[in-house]
């Protein structure tokens, strides 16, 4: 029988949706043992500015009641998120949150720019199922931290329609979307495969084997700056390009 292991680190993560489901069930496949996920979360109603600073009074609500519960590191989750907050506002939460709670703090599109970077992949191709206008807040966050996005494709549905998205159809969507995206634009590095309300953990192994190049997702990427900034990393696991540098 496997042994118990006490946490010794707990990530937490405030999610936008208050219903989440799959989060847990691809962190545990990429997570060693030890690592401890503690989930609190937000209600935005779509990707707008507006959306997400109507949420900002219970977001500051989980960040005290995780410090106050012992998580080790907080996380924004949400791409669109970040996106809709801006570069500065993101930086100026991270300082602010360390500030008043002493826990470090991170958003997944942080984490994803500093994958990319840690890994020198400066042009990267962006596959998502979000509308352009999301596309271009993302792209234009991503110039700010030195990543060029050189080619997208992308399934262009709003929040509504992508929470409606089954299982297998989100799985195969995320495969077909990164591999379209990484075959039209061949000078990309890696590919950004964003996104926190489908099942793309599968994506990594097929994508990287096929092309060679890192697949950066949300929760490996979110991952491996938790487990860096902690000192630790996956020496034992094959989990992708990005965790084994962890």
């Amino acid at each position: 029988m496997r042994p118990l292991t006490e946490p010794w680190f707990r990530l937490a993560y405030v999610t936008p949706h208050p219903i989440v489901d799959n989060v847990a069930y691809q962190f545990y496949r990429f997570a060693p043992d030890g690592v401890m996920l503690m989930l609190a979360n937000l209600e935005i109603a779509d990707y707008s500015t507006q959306a997400v600073d109507e949420q900002m009074p219970l977001f500051w609500k989980h960040v005290e009641e995780l410090a106050h519960a012992g998580a080790s590191r907080i996380v924004l989750t949400g791409v669109p998120v970040s996106a809709a907050l801006g570069r500065e506002r993101v930086l100026g939460l991270q300082a602010e949150v360390k500030q008043r709670t002493g826990v470090s703090f991170d958003t997944d599109l942080e984490a994803i720019a500093a994958a990319a970077n840690h890994l020198g992949t400066k042009k990267v191709a962006l596959a998502t199922r979000w509308h352009e206008p999301l596309n271009d807040a993302v792209a234009n966050y991503l110039k700010l931290t030195g990543i060029e996005v050189v080619g997208r494709q992308a399934r262009g549905a709003t929040m509504a329609e992508n929470a409606t998205l089954k299982a297998a159809d989100g799985m195969q969507l995320a495969i077909n979307l990164g591999r379209a995206a990484l075959q039209a634009a061949p000078d990309a590095q890696g590919l950004i495969l964003p996104g926190g309300r489908w099942l793309s953990t599968h994506a990594v192994a097929p994508l990287e084997a096929e092309f060679r190049k890192p697949v950066l997702l949300n929760l490996n990427c979110s991952l491996w700056a938790a487990l860096r900034a902690a000192g630790r990393g996956l020496p034992l696991l094959e989990q992708g390009l990005l965790l084994s540098t962890a």
